[in-house]
């Protein structure tokens, strides 16, 4: 039987990120995804272009709720590992929806893991999020901090997640470990995110909404380091580990659109409105846990990522116009 590494959400923008670097080195990878109307097909089908070139790159168009689709997804495998990064994301809309993320997010992660039972799948990464640690005043953020009061259903959900791949492990001697990503951002990012909406906004010379008074602090992590984490995270200690992945500084949202001006040559609009729920004043990465394990090392300052993705997002419109 052939090994393979399986992604949930192979074709969104992490997990087509982690299939092409594991392409590249060789590895072969069946990916899983339903495109989930969140955004534009379109993005995905472009995201998987670029993984279909390699013969080593298999794909099922698929729900992880859905057990017929699980059962055929790689049948007669035996997967090396499998990457679960499959979920509605955003912490906003999840306000709005908290039913289904709870589906989505919660029972589809309890299938997903009994699927890696059954298959006896040797290492599972589990996608989490830094908002498990809610409005914690304590900064860096630290694996070990207290994380049972988190302020939106997304982030209600990658806890109950995280709490499910430890019972797993504990009740089935599993490896698993939950990587808590920090504001990923880069080439491909969802069209939502703030740098994508800001720069799209900025470039076609509208107002940029900004939730606050602009002094809200993330700690925005480039793809690129990202996806190291992730790779390294697939040699990680045996039982259950948890990591943060994030970039380990904190840039504020008036500082975000600033490096955004000077990247677009644009001057913003701004529009101040009312905070919004769910959302925390800051999340900063304690990443030194993954940094003596995993031998995680982001290299890539935010000014850095910001001008990367002005330029893959300037190529990008230009291949769309006629």
């Amino acid at each position: 039987m052939q090994t393979s590494v399986f992604i949930t959400g192979a074709a969104g923008f992490i997990g087509s990120h982690v299939a092409l670097a594991l392409l590249r080195r060789g590895e072969s990878v069946f990916g899983l995804d339903n495109f989930d109307p969140f955004y534009d097909r379109a993005i995905k089908e472009r995201n998987l272009a670029a993984l279909k070139e390699f013969p080593g790159f298999r794909f099922l168009e698929g729900d992880i709720r859905d057990a017929a689709a699980l059962s055929r997804w790689g049948a007669g495998e035996s997967p090396g590992a499998l990457i679960h990064l499959a979920a509605k994301a955003g912490v906003r809309p999840s306000v709005a929806d908290p039913a289904g993320y709870a589906d989505v997010n919660v029972m589809g992660t309890v299938r997903v893991l009994s699927w890696a039972r059954d298959r006896s799948v040797p290492r599972v990464l589990f996608a989490s999020s830094s908002s498990v640690y809610g409005g914690n005043a304590k900064v860096p953020f630290s694996e070990d901090d207290f994380v049972d009061h988190p302020v939106s259903p997304y982030a209600a959900t990658k806890k109950a997640g995280e709490l499910l791949c430890h019972t797993w492990a504990h009740l089935y001697g599993m490896d698993i470990v939950s990587l808590r990503f920090f504001t990923v951002y880069g080439p491909g990012q969802r069209p939502e995110m703030a740098i994508h909406k800001f720069t799209r906004r900025l470039l076609e010379g509208k107002e940029i909404e900004i939730f606050g008074d602009g002094t809200t602090r993330r700690d925005y992590t480039y793809i690129d380091d990202i996806v190291s984490g992730v790779l390294g995270a697939l040699s990680a200690s045996p039982g259950y580990r948890v990591y943060n992945l994030g970039g380990s500084a904190t840039v504020s949202l008036i500082d975000l659109v600033a490096l955004l001006e000077r990247a677009t040559g644009v001057r913003a609009k701004r529009k101040f409105l009312p905070p919004q729920p769910g959302d925390v004043p800051v999340t900063f990465a304690d990443i030194s846990r993954a940094r003596a394990e995993i031998g995680y090392d982001p290299k890539t300052p935010v000014e850095e990522g910001v001008k990367r993705f002005v330029q893959w997002y300037r190529g990008l419109t230009a291949i769309r116009q006629p």
